[in-house]
């Protein structure tokens, strides 16, 4: 333990751990970058396409992440934290820009918003954590991470297809990776991720926030395409189904987390500080909204017909990587496997091939509702049946 006075712009012991409005507003770009996202796989759906648009999501998340952990570490009341917020939130409306034609002429934008973001926030918290250098290690070891990254990042803009693909999915790879094991850095040892520098409270507070941008995002795909689409009866269906995958997903993140964070244990809340594992295991849920309304917004454009083989995989893989997500979320948060979830993901899976020959997409976007039904009921009445089980008294 260092015995140096806490800066004043680090969160004390005793504030209000819940987020404030200038996060959630920050929160509303995010509305935008899935929306961008979601629809340039849509007009692309193929496997470079969804190789792409992985590579953008990560770095957008994490930025997202990064953001999240800076207003819980530091006090998100302060001007220059609330300063440094919202230029964040700018340069992250500056990717979203980007997005479309990130891998094409607008690819310098992208990087150069994506660094920007970086560089001013450590602007602000190197210098003012300088009075405690333990702090102050953990934003100049980030720096420090982003300093190698920049290398792949850049030299992508100067290249084109698989190369920059590849540069850039290494870069992200790092970016994501150095945090999971605490940013080591020459002379400065690494930061111990389990030392509570996060608190379990606000992270999961923004992480069920984020989410709820996510449905809101799938909500917006499944408006505009129903607006667009005539009002024919395939499009209509289509919009009423993908209305109740929203409801379907919206209840089976907030139920389990109800169940399993409320109210937390001691244990519990030591996981959710673990901060990485907690935001790595919602990146994988948020994506698999994100491919929901993807292969909604084609359903809805073609929900008869035979299907091609991308849009089932979309169609009934966006449900899976859900689950796959909420899956590691459950092991993270109480260190136990969910197998209801993964019985899920195993009937999603091997319903692919016989939907792709058999069914219509419209068709397959109702099987994927079922299954996602089946386990949520299942799940209600396993721990209606436990409550009953509690409150019976033993003979």
């Amino acid at each position: 333990m260092t015995s140096a006075p806490l800066p004043r712009i680090l969160r004390r012991r005793g504030e209000p751990a819940y987020p404030t409005f200038l996060e959630l507003f920050f929160d509303l770009v995010y509305i935008f970058i899935f929306s961008r996202l979601a629809a340039s796989l849509a007009a692309n759906l193929t496997a470079r396409s969804a190789a792409q648009t992985a590579v953008l999501l990560l770095a957008a998340w994490w930025v997202w992440v990064l953001t999240a952990w800076l207003t819980d570490l530091f006090n998100p009341r302060l001007p220059i934290i609330q300063a440094t917020t919202l230029l964040v939130m700018l340069g992250t409306l500056l990717m979203a820009i980007a997005t479309p034609h990130a891998f094409g002429r607008y690819g310098w934008l992208f990087v150069a918003a994506y660094f920007g973001i970086h560089l001013v926030r450590d602007a602000v918290l190197i210098p003012g954590t300088r009075v405690n250098p333990s702090i102050q290690a953990r934003s100049i070891r980030v720096f420090f991470w982003f300093g190698l990254t920049v290398v792949p990042w850049v030299a992508g803009v100067f290249v084109d297809g698989t190369a920059r693909l590849v540069l850039w999915s290494l870069a992200v790879a790092v970016d994501l990776g150095s945090a999971r094991v605490g940013w080591p850095t020459p002379g400065l040892g690494r930061t111990e991720l389990a030392s509570q520098i996060f608190t379990g409270v606000h992270l999961s507070e923004r992480h069920r926030a984020i989410f709820i941008v996510a449905l809101g995002e799938l909500i917006l795909s499944t408006g505009t395409g129903l607006a667009g689409s005539g009002f024919t009866a395939g499009a209509v269906a289509t919009g009423a189904v993908a209305f109740a995958s929203a409801v379907l997903l919206f209840q089976l993140y907030f139920e389990r987390v109800q169940r399993i964070l409320a109210p937390p244990s001691v244990a519990t809340v030591e996981r959710v500080r673990s901060g990485t594992s907690t935001s790595y295991s919602h990146l994988v849920m948020v994506a698999g909204v994100v491919l929901v309304s993807t292969s909604t917004s084609l359903v809805i454009d073609r929900p008869f017909g035979r299907a091609p083989v991308e849009l089932m995989v979309a169609t009934l893989g966006g449900p899976v990587l859900f689950l796959l997500g909420s899956v590691l979320f459950d092991a993270v948060v109480t260190g136990r496997t969910l197998w209801s979830r993964v019985v899920a993901i195993v009937v999603l899976c091997a319903l692919m091939a016989p939907a792709t020959l058999l069914l219509p997409p419209l068709a397959a976007l109702v099987l994927a509702n079922l299954v996602l039904l089946i386990t949520l009921v299942g799940e209600g009445l396993a721990a209606r049946g436990r409550l009953v089980e509690a409150a019976t008294p033993s003979p």
